[in-house]
């Protein structure tokens, strides 16, 4: 229970509330108490203006000769006092009788006034006017009671206390509603997800309806759960396919070994040597080209990119070949070439597209490199069946193969177009495979250059 209350509390929707809460809270308290002294100033201004148009009639009397006696008045929530120059008080309303002077302004000043000399404990807005007669200048003093304005600053600050919590309450549930609502799809879809298990990566996320933020989370999430899926699906074709090709080499080494122990008559020691060094060189290609793929995976494959003549790495395999191979190498198209990359892999690539193309010519591999508009083009030409639209693409695949080509003899281990795909990649470049004039197999290679 007290597991799901912390919860509760450091959810997102009691987050959400807390702060809608404190924001409107903070902005309600702040109009309230700007609304209350605003109102509170507006007012007293007005109570203020009432006693200073008193005050200017009574001077107006005064100057007109009325008596004293005629000017004050008997309301008590109004005074008048009549002052000379020395502060002497010559006539006041019956409320202020024989009491000094309320307050020492002079004319035109106004201010407020509580408790003695008036005997009230309502506040009163105090003006002066000054005025002149024959006998001297004398100072009138009208003052208003402020009790309306205390009461109803009063009655509005209650109503405000009472009303400010009961607008934060509906905007807590309001926002703990909308928020919870909003929120729902995502709980939704986390159960969903908790539920998905590495067997079952293939299920997808109901798609909630709109463009918003939860609509794009659950697309988000099944693209990410699509991603693992095939992954899961290319780790178990690759664990598969590199279990049978490594049992292929391991078994040859063992049947080799079991026949010349079973009849050690029938081979030589030099003979079995050879074999079985042919079988141990291919599974070391084997294990090194799934290495390189590894690191590939792990975007840990280190290139250190040096400016390099291709043409004479491309050269250089031409040679190669034409002392392993029976076929005719043509290298009249080879011209110079600069690009930036890692010597060694690119060696790799030339060297495996160059033992592709042999595997599979009948008579001819031709070699191409030139620059073009800032690339470096890399092509290698087979005059042997082709590659078939529908399988240009999956041949860069790990262990694709083509159906002629999965026999010991004649095919490899299917990662060779793969590393050069992935080496390539690497480097910035890009792969591709199309008809060769040969008659057989165009693979190009597009690489930055060296500038």
């Amino acid at each position: 229970m007290g597991e799901r209350v912390r919860n509760a509390g450091s959810s997102v929707r009691a987050r959400t509330s807390t702060g809608a809460v404190m924001a409107v809270g903070l902005a309600l308290l702040i109009a309230s108490i700007a609304l209350v002294a605003l109102m509170q100033r507006a007012m007293e201004r007005n109570v203020t203006s009432a006693a200073r148009l008193r005050a200017q009639d009574v001077v107006a009397s005064i100057e007109g000769g009325q008596p004293f006696s005629d000017l004050t008045t008997r309301d008590d929530d109004v005074f008048v006092q009549i002052i000379d120059s020395e502060g002497k008080v010559l006539a006041s309303s019956p409320s202020l009788e024989g009491d000094p002077m309320v307050t020492p302004l002079a004319p035109n000043e106004s201010t407020i006034v509580q408790g003695q000399p008036i005997d009230d404990d309502d506040p009163f807005s105090v003006v002066a006017e000054d005025a002149r007669t024959s006998t001297g200048s004398l100072t009138v003093l009208v003052g208003r009671n402020l009790d309306l304005v205390r009461e109803t600053t009063s009655s509005i600050t209650r109503t405000l206390l009472i009303g400010v919590p009961l607008l934060l309450l509906v905007v807590a549930i309001t926002t703990w509603k909308v928020t919870g609502r909003s929120l729902s799809p995502v709980e939704s879809m986390r159960k969903e997800v908790a539920g998905i298990s590495h067997a079952d990566l293939h299920r997808r996320l109901p798609l909630p309806r709109g463009n918003d933020e939860v609509a794009r989370l659950a697309r988000t999430l099944n693209g990410m759960l699509e991603r693992l899926d095939e992954a899961r699906r290319r780790e178990q074709r690759l664990v598969s396919d590199a279990s049978h090709e490594l049992r292929n080499p391991i078994a040859a080494i063992r049947h080799l070994t079991e026949v010349a122990l079973a009849h050690p008559a029938r081979t030589s020691l030099e003979a079995l040597a050879g074999e079985v060094l042919s079988e141990d060189l291919r599974l070391q290609d084997l294990a090194e080209g799934l290495l390189l793929l590894a690191r590939a995976d792990e975007h840990t494959l280190e290139v250190f990119a040096v400016p390099l003549d291709l043409d004479d790495l491309v050269l250089d395999e031409a040679r190669r070949l034409k002392q392993t191979t029976s076929l005719r190498i043509e290298t009249a198209r080879v011209s110079a070439a600069r690009t930036k990359g890692d010597r060694a892999y690119l060696q790799r690539v030339i060297q495996n597209l160059a033992d592709n193309a042999a595997r599979h010519a009948s008579s001819v591999v031709g070699f191409s490199v030139q620059e073009v508009d800032g690339q470096v083009k890399l092509r290698v030409d087979d005059d042997g069946p082709g590659v078939p639209v529908g399988s240009r693409e999956p041949i860069f695949e790990r262990f694709a193969r083509l159906d002629q080509a999965r026999d010991r003899e004649h095919g490899g281990a299917g990662l060779g177009l793969a590393i050069v795909a992935e080496i390539v990649a690497a480097h910035g470049g890009q792969t591709s495979v199309q008809d060769s004039p040969l008659g057989g197999a165009r693979f190009e290679v597009f690489l930055p250059g060296a500038s």
